[in-house]
């Protein structure tokens, strides 16, 4: 029987509500495990995003219906953590990456991703898989660093556009006591259409399909797996539907990746177990398996903070990433405003740092709306001690990782209320498989209510442009960012947009002379779009599980 395609088919969802009730074979024999002195336990260490972040930094969590912020991440001290938990199970430890390295921060950027190199090369890790954003510097410079990383890199759905033949192996085989344990890996199809076309030329992705399934089949029979993992980089959403397919039906745990989810205890799909682990390196996630005579009877998982005081950061390491930063720092240790107010970007909804990039870029381009995409990228920025805390290039990197020109255009109050519609079924609908990517963009000058359970098209009850009644008729100038590849009259996935400009500066250069008038700023929440049912402070969800961020 061939399977849909998981992206499109209705049927992937089916039984999601059994999944946290149907049983898992894992766990019959948990008695026998604990007691057996012939038990072996491997260990899977994850981690998840990194997007080039090098150093701790604040991070946001949700404790006690408040946000709150702690210092975590740093590669160097995940370094340690890693010597750690190595030495609790030496030679029976496995770490394994996502995706999404070498993209997200101004050192990687100014590098295109060397800085990355030496430090990835030591840090330990046995396998990786590219993400969504591996291919920002392009096809082959992806190539160089990854060859450079010299750690296995698996992924089965990235081909050579003029040939056909993989980028990288599909799988991986790791055996441990005579236990083996097989490793696919899976990018996102859509790279093409989330990420500027431009940067993934050359480079074919193939669909989450019957043909997986097949590979899935030949490994797990010739190669005599035990334990079979997808590592995959195609978001919690889709990972948890994939994980109640028949694609995966010998699939034993899916090690997602993408959408920075803090999966917290494994979610439970009809056939496997899901992960995500977190990302920027605050995080690392731990699967211990355990094994009887070869056969799997017992797991147990934990996310384990990255906290600084009590990983402290590897010398050796931290001596390999002050050197490769050395070049930068100055420039993107610049100061170039300050804020009295967190700026943060975990809400679903609404974000004070959007605020602040879309309030710069009206105030520039006097458009009657700005827009800017649903990113989750970037470190809060969060003031101590009643001072205000200051902004730097490299902050701005973090929030902003693509330095694209802002570019300008008009569009009907038709076109608009249709656009957002679009972007709040990607965001909200309640078959996971159809949501694409999970945060609602992000504007200013418009004001929008809305129903997030409504169905699709049906969700916007009112919107305003700067005070005024939307008039679909009218046109009205919009304002987003060039994507370089996208046809002429697309903004921000907004097609049909006449009177186009691409503009002679930046969105740094925007918000670097927003700050150096306004500093410092007070960016917060004002309800410039809003939902009843999700109401001010909104986190993800997703449909069919009790998985709560936190």
């Amino acid at each position: 029987m061939k399977i849909n395609n998981i992206f499109t088919a209705v049927a992937i969802m089916a039984g999601a509500a059994m999944l946290f009730s149907c049983q898992n074979t894992v766990g019959k024999n948990t008695q026998l495990a604990l007691n057996s002195q012939d038990t072996l336990k491997i260990t899977i260490l994850q981690t998840a995003d990194i997007h080039g972040q090098l150093d701790p930094h604040p991070e946001l969590f949700w404790e006690n219906e408040e946000i709150v912020f702690k210092e975590r991440g740093g590669l160097a001290n995940i370094k340690t953590l890693f010597d750690v938990e190595r030495k609790k199970n030496l030679d029976n430890t496995i770490i394994v990456d996502g995706g999404d390295l070498i993209q997200g921060s101004g050192y990687v950027a100014h590098s295109e991703g060397e800085v990355m190199v030496d430090v990835i090369k030591n840090m330990g890790y046995d396998v990786l898989i590219p993400g969504n954003w591996e291919v920002i510097y392009g096809k082959d410079k992806m190539l160089d660093i990854y060859e450079r990383f010299e750690t296995p890199t698996i992924v089965q759905n990235m081909l050579h556009d003029e040939t056909d033949e993989n980028l990288y192996p599909s799988y991986l085989v790791k055996e441990i006591n005579g236990v083996r344990l097989g490793f696919i890996g899976i990018n996102d199809p859509d790279v093409p259409v989330r990420q500027n076309p431009i940067f993934s030329e050359g480079i074919n992705f193939t669909q989450v399909d019957n043909s997986v399934k097949e590979l899935i089949d030949k490994v797990k029979i010739e190669e005599k797996i035990d334990v079979m993992f997808l590592v995959t980089h195609i978001g919690i959403y889709k990972q948890v539907a994939l994980a109640s397919n028949p694609i995966a039906e010998n699939v034993d745990y899916i090690l997602g990746n993408d959408t920075h989810e803090r999966v917290r205890e494994m979610i439970q799909g009809k056939y496997a177990k899901v992960t995500e682990p977190g990302a920027f390196g605050s995080f690392v996630g731990k699967l211990n398996l355990y094994f009887v005579d070869n056969k799997l009877v017992k797991d147990d998982y934990e996310l384990i903070d990255v906290d600084p005081e009590i990983y402290a950061s590897d010398p050796e390491i931290q001596a390999i990433i002050d050197k490769n930063k050395a070049p930068y720092k100055e420039n993107l240790e610049t100061v170039v405003g300050y804020t009295n107010a967190p700026m943060y970007r975990y809400l679903t909804v609404e974000n004070p740092t959007d605020n602040l990039v879309t309030d710069a870029a009206r105030w520039k381009t006097g458009a009657d709306i700005a827009i800017s995409n649903g990113f989750r990228f970037g470190n809060p920025i969060v003031p101590e001690n009643g001072k205000p805390a200051p902004i730097t290039r490299a902050n701005l990197w973090n929030l902003l990782p693509v330095n694209e020109p802002v570019k300008t255009g008009k569009a009907t109050g038709k076109q608009i209320k249709m656009w957002l519609e679009k972007e709040m079924h990607n965001a909200f609908a309640r078959n996971a498989t159809e949501r694409f990517g999970g945060w609602l963009v992000r504007f200013s000058g418009m004001k929008v209510e809305f129903s997030s359970q409504n169905d699709r098209n049906q969700r916007i009850k009112s919107i305003e442009v700067n005070g005024a009644p939307l008039d679909e008729s009218r046109y009205y100038t919009i304002s987003a960012c060039e994507r370089p590849g996208d046809p002429e009259d697309v903004l921000c996935r907004m097609s049909g947009v006449i009177d186009v400009e691409t503009k002679d500066y930046t969105i740094h250069e925007v918000v670097e002379e927003y700050l150096s008038l306004h500093s410092p700023i007070n960016p917060k929440l004002d309800g410039r779009a809003y939902c009843d049912y999700l109401g001010e402070v909104s986190f993800s969800t997703v449909p069919g599980t009790d998985y709560i961020f936190r």
